[in-house]
């Protein structure tokens, strides 16, 4: 009888292992989406840099803020989209080590799984013998 509790106890503890595993991975597919979404801007903005790099320098630079085209200094626009590309970079660092970060636990997490799947066949197996 003893056996059947401890059994339970381990059955509700892999059912909570496993919950946690599911939200690792809904967080990994959460940081990737959102890395890919600033890898696309890095992209754009990459583009941007060189497309103002091919303009002379008295050449007329426009910036859309909300539905107007506000003329904007070259140099200026210059140095929003070199910060902006600063930044993106900064931000793909960070969910890169955080990524790696929940990987890490999410193979942790496995590993516990198996060992206590393990355990539970192991006294699955004995009960069956007795």
């Amino acid at each position: 009888m003893a056996s059947s509790t401890g059994l339970r106890e381990l059955q509700r503890d892999l059912e909570n292992k496993a919950n946690d595993l599911s939200k690792l991975q809904k967080d990994i597919s959460k940081n990737h989406q959102i890395r890919k979404k600033y890898t696309i801007q890095l992209g754009e903005n990459e583009l941007v840099l060189k497309e103002l790099d091919l303009l002379s320098e008295d050449a007329n630079v426009y910036k859309l803020i909300g539905p107007v085209l506000v003329k904007q200094d070259m140099a200026e626009a210059n140095a929003n989209v070199k910060k902006r590309i600063e930044y993106i970079s900064a931000e793909l660092k960070r969910l890169d080590s955080t990524v790696q970060d929940l990987e890490d636990k999410q193979n942790s997490k496995k590993e516990t799984i198996m060992k206590l799947q393990q355990k539970i066949q192991s006294l699955q197996a004995g009960k069956g013998k007795a």
